[in-house]
């Protein structure tokens, strides 16, 4: 680890960078949410290890981080965070249905920053990563930004917005946009990138503060839940209970023996 008064490093860049296979650009940004003047850019990309950090005795390099504000700061408008995963660890936090590890699955072109072959049959790889997981997934870290919205979780409520809107209404449409999310991976079977518009323009309708009362945001966001809920005890889905492991298996195999030439 690295560290500076300009910005916070973690990790080893060159084995990150000299791995690349896949990065895209995540928050905001890709699901077409982002208001001008206040987010940040975020990107999450994949690198695969050497053989010495996979089978020697070298250290591991699990991600990489580098933020443009130092350690403990939270990014602002115009800050860059970007997170690079290993393959295998990336791989474990796709499986299990984390919703900013999906992202570079499902990135349009336009949002993609670096694309290998290998890169391009990750991406191929969705329906298999894809399963119910994902959609508890959804909404666990939907509640987790409820708690925060009501200052019952980590985290408590931005008190400039609060003065302004009367809520968190970061907090809150992020909420919204994992229900509504949500409800589309369990219904359709898929993640689509930037948000369908008229879901879109319902968050953003909440994120700029046009909906005045909280309780309807948090209304809305139980319909929903509700809905998802019912689709999932119903058996409502074309989704597997769990992702394809074997499949992915398989290839993260054989994507690292070409990695190496092997």
């Amino acid at each position: 680890m690295t560290r500076s008064t300009q910005h916070t490093e973690y990790g080893t860049r060159e084995v990150a960078l000299g791995g690349e296979i896949l990065r895209t650009v995540v928050g905001s940004g890709v699901h077409g949410i982002a208001i001008a003047g206040t987010d940040d850019h975020d990107e999450m990309g994949v690198f695969l290890e050497p053989p010495e950090r996979v089978l020697g005795m070298s250290p591991d390099v699990p991600h990489y981080v580098w933020r443009t504000q130092p350690e403990g700061v939270r990014s602002g408008p115009g800050d860059t965070d970007l997170v690079l995963y290993s393959l295998r660890k990336y791989l474990h936090l796709a499986t299990k249905g984390n919703p900013t590890a999906l992202l570079p699955l499902f990135a349009p072109p336009d949002a993609i920053v670096v694309l290998t072959p290998l890169g391009e049959e990750l991406r191929a790889l969705a329906p298999a990563v894809l399963s119910q997981r994902a959609v508890h997934r959804f909404l666990g870290y939907m509640n987790g930004q409820r708690k925060r919205l009501l200052g019952e979780g980590r985290g408590s409520p931005r008190a400039e917005l609060v003065a302004r809107y009367g809520y968190d209404v970061k907090y809150a449409s992020h909420a919204l946009r994992l229900v509504l999310q949500g409800l589309e991976i369990v219904r359709d079977g898929r993640l689509t990138l930037p948000m369908p518009e008229a879901e879109r323009a319902e968050v953003l309708r909440v994120k700029r503060g046009d909906v005045p009362e909280l309780a309807d945001v948090l209304a809305r966001v139980e319909q929903l839940q509700a809905e998802i809920e019912e689709r999932l005890a119903a058996g409502r889905t074309p989704l597997p209970s769990h992702p394809d492991l074997e499949t992915i298996t398989a290839w993260a195999v054989a994507a690292q023996r070409r990695h190496w030439g092997w």
